[in-house]
């Protein structure tokens, strides 16, 4: 008993020590023209710190009670039945895929060369894990403003090898969900949502997240809540729920928590594929897999993270719409984005795409907010079927990419992360004022 009363006032010393160090870490100054304002980042208090040397003091390092717990508020928050938490969202977009190629799911599952429509103007780990399953990826072009797809040209480009349809919410913006989810079922599709950018967003006031057969999302530093590196996938659906931590746990068939045993209570009483009758249900592999798990202290990282999300998404959107009043005047000169109908975006960035003849190179107005130290990004891949590692794939593009083309050419965006005040609001303002009136 000693023992224990010993530890739990070291523990408990620890933690304002942690706290402490916490809140003089993430004291920042910012010096207009000298400090770098950020497209996204991680946002700390001295919770965070808290949180991670609170789990690391357990000394469980691997999924355990941290995970449940965040898995927990993460499918409350999107109102879904379950989520499993991953070690990123590349992961979380190749377990998704993956565990449509299942032989649980017979005749409805993905076989080599079926095709999933997605969009050129993206992020590769949207495209990868289609091409990393012997999938075919059909390219189509989106709206330049939303920068999402055209519901009618994904509805003209299914052919009858389409299975799938894998589409992101554009730095945050949703997709037409409901045009999207009625050519799905028409078609007998299965959607995923890409959530990686979209942590917060709502469709018609539901989360985005909650409406695909899976969605994904990231845990990146550059997302709305972080865990350093992490994902999760969720679903509505328990049987597609348990092919996809199949695929996250190595690929085997038993379900239990590490650390639990016999949890279906027919571990050695059961019969797959040639294996002896009883072969421990531990060691059964029923597909092939991978180990994609987080640990418990990133999970509690992630906890610490979510209890501030409303917050977080409030001071996106309250960015977004700051930076879109200050710059409206410029409309002539600039393409301003555009949220979808019916939906309420948690924003990733704050994208913009120079006009035809506004007198000047997205690569002049670029170099001119670098130079003034505020960070800038291009709309990721910009046309990924011109990147390098896509230029040799089996792929099919329907119709013109103008407009991915465009974006490629003339798109970037700035950020609008909690990490940026009012203060640096204003500067960011002040310098696109200074570049931007020279050309109105």
């Amino acid at each position: 008993m000693m023992k224990n009363d010993n530890l739990d006032n070291l523990k408990s010393e620890i933690i304002k020590l942690t706290k402490r160090y916490g809140e003089i870490k993430e004291k920042k100054e910012f010096i207009p023209g000298k400090s770098w304002i950020l497209y996204s980042g991680r946002f700390f208090g001295s919770e965070e710190y808290e949180s991670m040397v609170e789990a690391s003091l357990d000394g469980w390092v691997t999924e355990g009670k941290y995970t449940e717990m965040f898995e927990n508020a993460l499918s409350e928050y999107l109102g879904v039945h379950y989520t499993s938490f991953v070690n990123s969202g590349s992961s979380a977009n190749l377990i998704a895929i993956s565990a449509l190629t299942s032989n649980y799911l017979k005749d409805k599952k993905l076989n080599l060369e079926d095709e999933v429509i997605t969009v050129a103007a993206g992020f590769p780990t949207t495209v990868n894990p289609i091409i990393q399953n012997g999938l075919i990826p059909v390219f189509v072009d989106v709206d330049l403003g939303t920068y999402n797809a055209n519901p009618n040209i994904i509805k003209e480009a299914i052919s009858d090898k389409t299975k799938a349809i894998f589409l992101a919410h554009t730095l945050g913006n949703p997709f037409d969900v409901y045009a999207i989810k009625k050519i799905a079922k028409e078609n007998d599709l299965f959607l995923i949502e890409d959530n990686c950018d979209a942590l917060g967003s709502e469709y018609d006031g539901k989360k985005t997240g909650s409406f695909g057969d899976f969605s994904t999302l990231s845990f990146y530093p550059a997302h709305h809540i972080t865990t350093g590196e992490g994902g999760a996938v969720s679903t509505n659906n328990e049987f597609f729920n348990k092919i996809a931590r199949s695929f996250r746990d190595w690929g085997r068939d038993c379900y239990c928590k590490p650390g639990a045993s016999n949890t279906c209570g027919m571990r050695f009483s059961q019969q797959f594929g040639e294996l002896p009758f009883g072969y421990d249900h531990k060691y059964v592999y029923s597909h092939i897999g991978y180990n994609l798990k987080a640990t418990d202290i990133q999970a509690a990282l992630g906890l610490a993270q979510i209890k501030k999300l409303n917050f977080f998404v409030d001071k996106r959107r309250k960015n977004f719409s700051a930076l879109y009043k200050g710059l409206k005047e410029y409309s002539n000169l600039l393409i301003l984005p555009e949220k979808t109908h019916n939906s309420n975006p948690s924003w990733f960035g704050f994208p913009i795409t120079i006009r035809d003849g506004a007198g000047f190179k997205r690569s002049d107005i670029v170099n001119y907010l670098e130079k003034n130290k505020i960070a800038t990004r291009m709309l990721f891949a910009g046309n990924i079927t011109k990147q390098p590692a896509y230029l040799n794939i089996k792929k099919r593009i329907y119709g013109s990419l103008t407009n991915t083309d465009k974006i490629m050419n003339d798109s970037f965006f700035v950020g609008v992360y909690p990490g940026i005040g009012e203060e640096q609001i204003n500067y960011m303002l002040d310098i696109f004022n200074k570049f931007l009136k020279k050309y109105n």
